[in-house]
């Protein structure tokens, strides 16, 4: 029986019956991903729970997600979890829903066209090559640097200059420490039983107000100067926002828009692409045979040259590493969204109002899909194997009509910058250095990841 198909099934899924779902809060708070493990192999692939009377459901079987993130993709919105992210994100496509949310896609999407998004794989090898100018000193000496740190700052570097040219290169190192302080922040909210006013004077208010408007004065301040500017247009991402038109309308973005979306792709689109590198090293370091066979593939196909937009398709390996690394410790861990009407999964009735969640790191890992599921394997992503897949078993960017609008971009940034540092460095672990997750809105190394670097022979 397909797991979405009607069954005789009666009341509710198995799970936890505290009072309120007071412990499980609490459990929430504490580390939610693992309270997501611990339910998962203590009820199984569908999972119910109560938030003050509130029905909550979890949901790791490839057909359910499936069927809420394609199939009736229609009848769940954002959750209340995504209305909180606004706070940091602002109203951009990865909060918005609705109309709205379907006129800034429509809106946006030229911009990310894998043609243009090609174009800025010159400026992502251009700025690992100055990270990498700056690891001499500590591969010549033996020091340990922390790879969780070097990867946010380039990739933060890459999206300053392909969103707004050289112009904000100056306020990434200040910017960096903010997001990650605002995620705590916006963490923390997201599993409280009363939601505090963002205007009471508490401390976490004042961080998250005063680091959010130190991002939005970046951000006003670069688009107000383009706008203002008489010089030739540049070719970045701002200049394809800015010259964006609804094709029903032909209005532009007004300038709440265009600084929502700048906003989250200035956010969200260094931070994933930066956690997936930085496990992509650590899974690396465990599994040099792995390791060893991408060196051997960037050697033949490059032969000590620096990698280009062209040669992506030559690198299958790179890829597939990429790829692997995203199944075991996916940046985008978990999703969630609301039903706007009753519905029926797996034989059980989903009520609306009803929040449902959706782990893409116990997906991953389901057995049922994944031969081994716990093993680094970038074998398991040979083009011939695709066939295999459950089409919803891997989800990294998402699924559906909100498919994640960066995901080409995500995925030649990370290969461009991996193929581009792993011909010239092999990263080793620091022996006793702790690698704990830390289940943020996306999922990071808790203590960093200190690493030491051997030059390639």
């Amino acid at each position: 029986m397909a797991a979405n198909t009607v069954s005789n099934r009666q009341g509710k899924p198995p799970g936890p019956r505290d009072f309120l779902g007071l412990r499980t809060v609490d459990a929430m708070k504490r580390n939610p991903l693992q309270l997501m493990i611990d339910l998962h192999n203590t009820y199984g692939e569908i999972v119910h729970h109560t938030l003050l009377n509130a029905p909550v459901y979890f949901f790791t079987h490839p057909d359910h997600i499936g069927h809420m993130l394609q199939e009736n993709h229609r009848n769940y919105q954002r959750s209340r979890d995504y209305r909180k992210l606004r706070r940091l994100l602002g109203n951009g496509l990865v909060t918005n829903d609705g109309a709205s949310w379907l006129k800034q896609r429509r809106l946006m999407q030229p911009a990310f066209h894998r043609r243009r998004i090609a174009g800025f794989g010159e400026t992502m090898v251009q700025e690992t090559q100055e990270m990498l100018a700056q690891w001499e000193g500590p591969a010549s000496s033996g020091s340990p640097l922390d790879v969780s740190v070097e990867m946010m700052r380039v990739t933060l570097n890459i999206v300053s200059r392909v969103m707004f040219g050289a112009e904000v290169q100056g306020d990434a190192a200040r910017l960096e420490p903010l997001v990650t302080m605002a995620q705590r922040e916006v963490r923390k909210r997201l599993y409280v039983l009363v939601d505090v006013p963002e205007w009471i004077p508490l401390p976490g208010n004042r961080r998250s107000r005063s680091a959010r408007q130190t991002i939005d004065a970046v951000v006003t301040r670069i688009i107000q100067a383009r706008r203002q500017s008489n010089s030739p247009q540049e070719d970045d991402l701002l200049s394809m926002l800015l010259e964006a038109r609804d094709p029903d309308t032909g209005e532009p973005m007004d300038d709440d828009q265009l600084r929502d979306e700048v906003r989250t792709i200035f956010l969200a689109g260094h931070e994933t692409t930066a956690n997936a590198l930085t496990w992509t090293w650590y899974l690396l370091a465990r599994n040099p045979d792995a390791a060893r066979r991408l060196r051997e593939e960037l050697a033949q196909v490059l032969n000590g040259r620096l990698p280009t937009v062209a040669d992506v398709p030559q690198l299958p390996y790179t890829k597939m590493v990429i790829e692997e690394s995203m199944r075991l410790l996916p940046p985008v861990w978990s999703l969630s969204r609301e039903a706007i009407a009753d519905d029926e999964i797996g034989g059980y009735r989903i009520p609306a109002g009803s929040t449902v969640v959706m782990s893409q790191y116990l997906t991953h890992r389901h057995p049922d899909f994944w031969e081994d599921p716990e093993a680094f394997s970038p074998e398991r992503f040979a083009p011939e194997r695709a066939k295999e897949r459950h089409r919803f078993a891997y989800f990294p960017f998402g699924a559906g009509p909100r498919l994640c609008i960066g995901n080409n971009f995500a995925m030649l940034e990370a290969q461009l910058l991996l193929a581009t540092i792993a011909q010239q460095y092999e990263l080793d672990l620091v022996p006793e250095h702790p690698v704990e997750l830390e289940p943020l809105i996306t999922l990071r190394p808790k203590h960093g990841m200190m690493m030491t670097l051997r030059p390639c022979a």
